[in-house]
């Protein structure tokens, strides 16, 4: 079984999800604790143009938002939630920018 954990600034980000969204988003960590790695598309993909970013995709895609997180170490870390990409391109953006802040700061 994997770790996974919330960076404390995204707390806030899933604290507004509406409660589907929310289980929705749990599920897809309880597959990544279990998958690790190895979890496959559609649950989880990279995020393109991102650096070393993948998305957790709950539902299997179908939900619009999205989990930004990263290995580091030998645990998962959420770095980010925000919308789905073609649900609010510009929220998406600035998801990806505050999920390679925040866990670049983790890494440092």
């Amino acid at each position: 079984m994997w770790k996974v954990f919330k960076h404390p600034e995204a707390e806030p980000e899933y604290a507004v999800l509406d409660a589907r969204e929310a289980v929705a988003v749990d599920n897809a960590v309880a597959k990544l604790e279990q998958a690790g790695p190895t979890l496959p598309f559609p649950h989880s993909s990279n995020v393109n143009g991102a650096d070393n970013l993948r998305e957790l995709r709950p539902r299997g895609g179908r939900s619009r938002t999205r989990a930004l997180y990263r290995q580091i170490g030998k645990a998962f870390v959420i770095g980010a939630i925000g919308p789905e990409a073609k649900v609010n391109p510009k929220r998406w953006k600035k998801a990806i920018r505050d999920a390679e802040r925040r866990l670049d700061e983790i890494e440092e």
